[in-house]
């Protein structure tokens, strides 16, 4: 029986979805001004990352650090796992600080979600 909810997914972006999956957001995990501030923070993100690999399990993203500081990309990490708790988080440090690297996994079936709601098609 599929549940209809309102979800912000990735986007921050309600829309109303009707899902059998067991990738669902809680939309009351933030409140207003955490939700604004997420928002903006994964807008910064999609728009800023400059490289996409597909992993085994999900999605690796890579950033330069004078693009996306790594508070900023802990702070998102810290409120996406409030709303989506079913993510793996990674972030690493490489390169001798010259790339920054958001790693999310999950179990079977989350790279389809991840895809969509991360633009992780491929563009950069």
């Amino acid at each position: 029986m599929a549940i209809a909810s309102e979800q912000f997914i990735g986007t921050g972006k309600p829309a109303a979805v009707a899902t059998t999956s067991k990738f669902y957001c809680n939309t009351k995990a933030l409140n207003p001004a955490e939700r604004t501030r997420h928002k903006e923070l994964t807008e910064k993100l999609i728009a800023a990352r400059h490289g996409i690999v597909v992993t085994e399990k999900g999605y690796e993203f890579q950033y330069c650090p004078t693009k996306i500081s790594f508070a900023e990309l802990a702070e998102w990490v810290v409120a996406e796992g409030k709303c989506c708790p079913f993510f793996d988080f990674h972030i690493a440090w490489e390169r001798e600080g010259q790339l920054l690297c958001l790693r999310l996994s999950g179990d079977d079936g989350i790279k389809p979600f991840i895809r969509s709601e991360f633009q992780a098609d491929g563009r950069v």
